[in-house]
């Protein structure tokens, strides 16, 4: 069976008209004959989204207002249309989320519309919180809007999304204030419209990128500007980086990517520790950083290039000299001419190509061993001479036997004593085994051109083993080195604290007795000893950028250990920043709280202080009024609103104050011994009429709470008055209260919907709202403003799922 085909409907804040959008389509797929059913909306009670629902054929959802999976699957039509893609299921349902049942219905071979808002989506979650300040606690994975078949962005100016809020096509009258004074601003609407054409640009180049991947397309399409910058490690790569940056600036929305390549043997001339830096560099200018792998530098540059669709290259002139050119083109040249349509930009630089420039080779072998091919030279010709002399073999016998003396020499001792034996090889040769003997003279030529051969074989032979056992030791040096930092990589992901672990990392690494890293001569990080604070006291130093320079004290670290020590230093200057960075963000992060919290206090004193005095202003100004007459049960029945408006009011302020007296520390508490068969008769009265529907079971023979009286029934009337909102007519809540110890429990029970036990804790947050169908309805303090309650007499708030569905509030406090 073929898998169905999604189809999302993207919009960049609520009221953007995804719905209606979704349902125009199901309309119009309806019209052409396909088999369409609602399988569940959300209309918000918006008329014109409503109006759109007539004529299409609409599945109940379950009971509980949830997507009746079950009932679309029996159903099987053609295609299902499922509002609100992100959106977390009750408690019960067979999936956690919306997108899952989604996901369901596709595997079932049933196409399916659905909308999802931009703020939902996980990668831009965080993003529209710090935007709007309002925490959306309901996300959907990127990957799987990325996955639909075809994304389509219902967008508005935000003049016009204003425009038709303060109509009122969005919200109810009395949520229209609050909406445009807070989320509906326009700086917020623009920056979640740029969000929303940005992320969908994303999402259509990847689809292009697939296309052009399936078509095997690799020439270039110059849908977007971007520019590939060629880094080799050396010093002019820093120019290089930021020629590209202006370059990828000039137009708006280019990427720019710096790329590596390496020889396929990875024995490269590149310092890993300038590599790091620019790499730092790149990401600093809003680029990204690639390393490839190829035996031919400039085709693998290419080929990157290509794989990305870059626009532009970027890369160093050539500073080789002439006789070089003529030997190689040189990787500009060859670019440039392979480039098609990749413009290429070749930039000068005194020190350009020089960081390409392979360091000098260390020796292959031992001194020890090139020694011994030296003596295996001066002792085993002679020996051998001597033999054939006796023996006066042929001399192509004599020509192979001297040629295995060279290659064993070669083996054992290296290049130069193996250049040593031939050259010695090839005179014994002539004097003693070719006519006329005893002369450097050779008579005839088959001779000559034996001896010739032997002399090239035995160099060539000499040359293989020697590089070699070059590359094998270098090898082994990365293999090393490789091993070291992987160590050190894993040590800094492991720690709290990545600078010191890297520092003490490099000090056991070299046996080091300090180091320190200084920034324009303070001491930023020391580990080790007593920290140097001076250059020339230090018995190393390593200049990491202008302002860095890390101090080694103990011992002077190897010439050939420079490059892996360096190594270190540009990822000790990467944690400094990673440091900062976070401290900064841990320095930030109260503060967006309290702007998040002001954010959604504004909100709260803009409609929900707003409409208990427009109620009591409304019901006082009636009964002043001198143009109508009121009888005595109207007159009452004001005074009454007036009253309960006011008393509402009063509620909310106290609410406020104490949250703001609990954040600061400032709230009085007095602690004594009360009886639970006290305190809950007090909170079913404070909660009017019902709260006699309410069934209580406390035990008599209960130990007394250490509590304060009047903070526990302000915190059982907010819990039990939630209990009361979304419990079911024919099922009350229940209180009951039990001893555990030297604790007593008291229990809120409901049977209603309930929350998912991955979101219990969210209902802790103040002014917390979840879901996004509705961010200005409740100041959302009760449940954070108990949490705190019972923690300052000592006590705790938790949640926990009711057997058979529904909410149980757990308040724990001291026993008396």
């Amino acid at each position: 069976m073929p898998r169905g085909r999604l189809r999302i409907y993207l919009g960049a804040a609520p009221g953007v008209g995804k719905t209606y959008t979704m349902l125009g389509e199901a309309h119009r797929r309806a019209q052409r004959g396909t088999d369409v059913v609602v399988a569940l909306v959300e209309t918000h009670d918006r008329t014109h989204t409503t109006a759109m629902i007539d004529g299409l054929e609409v599945l109940a959802p379950t009971p509980r207002g949830e997507l009746d999976l079950d009932a679309v699957l029996a159903r099987k039509p053609e295609l299902a249309v499922v509002d609100e893609l992100a959106h977390t299921n009750g408690p019960g349902s067979r999936h956690a989320q919306r997108w899952e049942d989604v996901d369901e219905l596709l595997d079932a071979g049933i196409d399916v519309l659905s909308t999802v808002n931009v703020q939902h989506l996980e990668s831009l979650n965080d993003v529209v919180a710090q935007i709007t300040g309002v925490a959306q606690r309901e996300t959907v994975p990127d990957a799987v809007v990325r996955a639909a078949e075809q994304v389509e962005l219902v967008d508005m100016t935000p003049e016009a999304l204003r425009r038709r809020v303060a109509h009122g096509n969005v919200y109810g009258p009395d949520e229209i204030d609050a909406a445009l004074g807070n989320y509906f601003r326009a700086g917020n609407l623009t920056a979640l419209r740029e969000l929303a054409l940005l992320w969908l640009a994303d999402t259509v180049e990847d689809q292009l990128g697939r296309y052009r991947a399936e078509q095997d397309i690799s020439a270039t399409w110059e849908t977007r500007e971007r520019v590939v910058v060629a880094l080799t490690g050396g010093p002019e790569g820093d120019t290089l980086v930021r020629r590209a940056a202006r370059i990828a600036n000039r137009t708006r929305g280019a990427d720019l990517q710096a790329v590596h390549v390496m020889r396929n043997d990875g024995l490269t001339g590149a310092d890993p520790a300038v590599l790091a830096r620019q790499r730092v560099l790149v990401e600093n200018l809003g680029g990204s950083y690639h390393q490839v792998a190829g035996p031919d530098i400039a085709r693998a540059l290419l080929d990157f290039a290509r794989a990305v669709n870059a626009t532009q290259i970027v890369l160093g002139a050539s500073s080789r000299g002439r006789f070089a050119q003529l030997l190689t083109a040189g990787v500009g040249v060859t670019t440039t001419a392979l480039a098609g349509a990749i413009d290429v930009h070749l930039v000068p630089h005194e020190r350009a190509g020089k960081g390409t420039r392979a360091q000098r080779m260390p020796a292959a072998l031992s001194r020890g061993r090139r020694l011994a091919g030296l003596a295996l030279t001066l002792a085993g010709l002679p020996a051998l001479t001597g033999l054939l002399l006796t023996l006066a073999p042929s001399l192509t016998t004599d020509i192979l036997l001297f040629l295995m003396v060279v290659v064993a020499v070669a083996l054992i001792g290296g290049l130069w004593p193996a250049l040593l034996a031939a050259v010695a090889g090839s005179l014994l040769l002539n004097w003693f085994f070719t006519p006329p003997y005893g002369r450097f003279l050779i008579a005839e030529g088959d001779n000559l051109l034996a001896l010739v051969i032997f002399v090239v074989v035995a160099v060539a032979v000499s040359w293989v083993v020697d590089q070699a056992a070059r590359k094998t030791r270098l090898a082994a040096e990365a293999g090393a080195d490789a091993q070291t930092l992987a160590t050190v990589a894993g040590s800094v992901l492991r720690g709290t604290r990545p600078l010191p672990a890297l520092l003490e990392r490099l000090r056991e690494t070299f046996q080091l007795t300090s180091v320190t890293l200084l920034e324009r001569g303070e001491v930023v990080a020391n580990v080790g000893d007593s920290a140097c604070t001076d250059v020339a006291g230090a018995d190393g130093a390593v200049q990491v950028d202008d302002e860095l320079v890390m101090l080694l004290c103990g011992r002077s670290p190897a010439a050939s250990d420079r490059r892996i020590v360096e190594a270190f230093a540009a990822q000790a200057a990467v944690a400094l920043r990673q440091e900062r960075l976070a401290a900064e963000a841990a320095t930030a992060r109260p503060l967006a709280e309290t702007d998040r919290m002001r954010t959604a206090l504004l909100a709260a004193v803009s409609h929900d202080l707003r409409t208990p005095l427009a109620s009591a202003k409304a019901a006082v100004a009636s009964l002043r009024s001198t143009e109508v007459h009121f009888d005595e049960d109207d007159r009452s029945e004001l005074l009454e609103t007036a009253d309960e408006s006011l008393e509402r009011l009063d509620r909310l302020v106290t609410n406020l104050l104490d949250m703001s007296r609990l954040q600061a520390g400032a709230l009085g508490v007095t602690i004594i011994g009360v009886g639970a068969e006290e305190v809950v008769p007090r909170v079913l009265d404070d909660l009017g009429p019902d709260g006699r529907a309410v069934i209580t079971r406390i035990p008599d023979d209960l130990p007394a709470l250490l509590t304060d009286p009047g903070l526990l029934e302000r915190v059982l009337v907010n819990l039990v008055g939630n209990a009361l909102r979304y419990s079911p007519a024919d099922r009350p809540p229940v209180i009951t209260a039990s001893a555990l110890g030297d604790r007593i429990e008291l229990r809120v029970i409901d049977h209603g919907p309930g929350i998912p036990p991955d979101r219990h804790d969210d209902v802790f947050l103040p002014f917390q709202r979840l879901g996004d169908r509705d961010n200005h309805s409740g100041v959302g303090l009760g449940l954070a403003l108990s949490r705190g309650l019972a923690e300052a007499m000592g006590g705790t708030v938790t949640p926990e799922e009711t057997p058979g569905g529904g909410l149980t509030m757990v308040v724990t406090l001291p026993a008396g």
